[in-house]
């Protein structure tokens, strides 16, 4: 059985083993792909019958120029990248690791959140920097310091990253309110409020997308949804950057409509060097990096490994198109 994993330095920088994968067939991995070479994709895949991908599309075309393909696994809980629906037509199940990082990610988003509060890396940088030395008094800071108690937090979802992330809200004194396609027993526990999105727009003082993209999400924070916030709300995403409408949020950041914002994903990654949110006031950006733990990737590791077992044993599980 040949495996051919097409884009693995991002889920194993050489920190990990892949011996999970080598003990189920003939391994190759690929540290990376060109994502838009469709014919490159094809010729790495060639004869294997599973095919392993974080980020590399695998298409229609792909599909058909590689008629071995009888498996496709998703080194993430993110499949758009994978055309599911002509897999489903030519037999091709397709896995994904639907929960390998919701603390780590829920963790990053609050992260996000406090450094918007307290600036704290400026701060520190400021202070090796000297300023600290040479300061008439005892103490400085820089800009508004923000406490979240009594605050509340809105979720543009709530599955397990979300219902970690409320967790985490409440013990900071928040409030938490939430719009999502189902009430999950766990958030119902924790006090979470479900409300309408309009609501959620009107009373959020902070707002955190903590759901999968979809066609009906795409864009949703645009200008038109951004008005209907307070004025002065924090925006968190760390979720998928196609929620995000860039030139909306960043004239709502200059404006100051939107008081900051903290995103950890962008429209196009990576990020465009005219993206106007780098240039945007207040606007926190790192690089996609909430899922990065390596107790995270471990576990995508080995959920990935058991997903391509269980396909073995004549049982996939995860199936993304069943």
């Amino acid at each position: 059985m040949k495996i051919v994993v097409l884009d693995g330095y991002t889920e194993n920088p050489g920190d990990l083993s892949w011996g999970p994968l080598e003990a189920l067939g003939e391994l190759t991995v690929y540290d990376r792909t060109d994502a838009t070479d469709q014919a490159l994709i094809a010729a790495r895949i060639g004869e294997a019958e599973i095919a392993v991908t974080n980020k590399t599309p695998v298409s229609r075309a792909v599909m058909d120029a590689c008629p071995n393909l009888r498996f496709i696994a998703v080194l993430a809980t993110g499949y758009n990248v994978v055309d599911v629906a002509y897999a489903r037509e030519k037999g091709v199940p397709v896995s994904n690791v639907p929960d390998y990082g919701a603390r780590a990610v829920s963790q990053f988003a609050i992260g996000l959140l406090l450094e918007i509060c307290h600036h704290i890396g400026y701060h520190s940088d400021t202070v090796h920097a000297g300023k600290w030395t040479g300061c008439q008094d005892w103490c400085y800071w820089d800009w508004p310091l923000i406490e979240l108690a009594g605050k509340t937090y809105g979720l543009l979802g709530c599955g397990n990253i979300g219902v970690h992330t409320a967790a985490v809200a409440k013990a900071l004194g928040m409030h938490v309110i939430a719009c999502a396609r189902s009430r999950r027993p766990e958030a119902v526990a924790l006090g979470v409020e479900f409300v309408d999105l309009e609501a959620l727009f009107a009373r959020s003082d902070v707002l955190g997308l903590h759901m999968p993209l979809t066609a009906e999400n795409t864009g949703i924070i645009n200008k038109d949804n951004i008005a209907k916030m307070k004025d002065g709300v924090i925006i968190i995403n760390n979720s998928r950057g196609q929620m995000v409408v860039d030139r909306d949020l960043a004239d709502a950041l200059n404006s100051g409509k939107v008081a900051a914002a903290g995103l950890d994903v962008i429209s196009e990654e990576p990020i465009r060097a005219d993206d106007p949110l780098l240039t945007a006031k207040n606007c926190i950006i790192t690089p996609h990096m909430s899922w990065g733990a390596k107790e995270s990737r471990q576990r995508i590791m080995d959920a990935t490994a058991e997903n391509i077992r269980a396909f073995l044993a004549g049982s996939p599980v995860h199936v993304v198109n069943g």
